[in-house]
């Protein structure tokens, strides 16, 4: 039987509106809701000693590849994006797992 790969997003974010940058947390938590997504990192102590450094860094998993692109592609996560991209800016990427 074929063991279907997980899908992670993997983000490091520079936040430019700290004030606002609060309202894109609420407003993507119903696609990270609907798609089953698992926070395995979200903020904490980091240092980048290679490349871009950024204010925030996070990985979230999902239950398969085609779900981590389904959630990014979702009306509720664009939605959140549009708020992402006006309060921060990032280094983002989605991945199949191993």
């Amino acid at each position: 039987m074929s063991e279907t790969k997980k899908g992670y997003w993997i983000a490091m974010v520079s936040i430019t509106d700290p004030a606002n940058y609060p309202s894109y947390i609420e407003a993507n938590a119903e696609a990270f809701e609907k798609h089953g997504a698992k926070f395995l990192v979200r903020g904490g102590q980091a240092q980048s000693p290679e490349g871009f450094a950024a204010d925030r860094h996070v990985i979230i998993e999902f239950e398969s590849y085609e779900k981590a692109l389904a959630c990014y592609h979702s009306p509720e996560y664009q939605a959140a994006l549009k708020l992402r991209r006006a309060f921060s800016t990032a280094h983002f990427a989605i991945v199949e797992g191993v």
